[in-house]
């Protein structure tokens, strides 16, 4: 079973055949009518079960892989790390608050443009060790998609980017979406698996699954494929 501890080794190898227990007993009771799932004769107990657990196999992910980006034409886009979502989440304030932050330090060094993007940005409490500078700007956004109608894409297209790191709340949520979203308009994506996270190892597991087999797929992380997602982490991001 997946066992992601928040310690950046857990964020380093998904292990051969990550097994992923998904409950599908609601499911089995809504499609009976249309007879999507039936039952075998020789059904172990666990199918009568109400509680039933199915065992599924996924592909092993790749290892993280370094990269190497020019600041001038790199973004490093920042999502929903305000109080009310991260402070309940033991991997956002353990492992992607100090994680983002030693990144932010290197990426503002070396001149990176730094966005952040949430729902009610006006009203939101960011927190305090990745909070945006004066300067940054700050996308509302609408959808779990950042691009979706707001002007993300023509603020980032005036500033020359090409590379965008994505991070935040949550893999699984706005920043898969994102990366799809990105893509699809010709920009090259990063997301560093230390700096994304969700609540559980399924979210986690199958949003990284679906970053690198997305629309412009990925599968083997290859380092900065064009129009892609890579899988990276913050320690092997490299601004030069």
């Amino acid at each position: 079973r997946l066992n992601l501890e928040p310690r950046r080794e857990a964020h380093e190898k998904l292990t051969s055949g990550a097994y992923l227990l998904i409950r599908w007993s609601e499911a089995i009771e809504r499609n009976k009518a249309g007879g999507l799932f039936q039952q075998p004769a020789n059904a172990p107990a666990p199918w009568r079960k109400s509680m039933s657990m199915l065992t599924l196999q996924m592909p092993a992910l790749p290892d993280p892989v370094k990269v190497v980006l020019q600041p001038a034409t790199t973004a490093l886009l920042v999502f929903d790390m305000i109080d009310r979502i991260c402070k309940s989440q033991p991997n956002c304030t353990g492992v992607m608050v100090p994680a983002l932050a030693s990144l932010l330090a290197r990426a503002r060094k070396a001149g990176v443009f730094v966005l952040y993007s949430t729902r009610e940005p006006e009203s939101s409490k960011w927190m305090p060790e990745v909070a945006p500078a004066p300067d940054d700007p700050v996308v509302k956004s609408v959808g779990q998609d950042r691009f979706y109608n707001t002007d993300l894409d023509k603020t980032l297209k005036a500033k020359g980017i090409t590379a965008l790191i994505l991070t935040g709340w949550k893999v699984s949520g706005s920043v898969v979406y994102t990366s799809v979203g990105a893509t699809l308009r010709g920009y090259t994506v990063v997301v560093p698996t230390d700096a994304s996270l969700a609540a559980t190892d399924y979210e986690v597991a199958i949003g990284q699954f679906q970053i690198l087999n997305q629309n412009s797929a990925n599968a083997t992380n290859e380092p900065l494929k064009a129009n892609a997602s890579t899988l990276s982490r913050t320690d092997m991001i490299v601004f030069q």
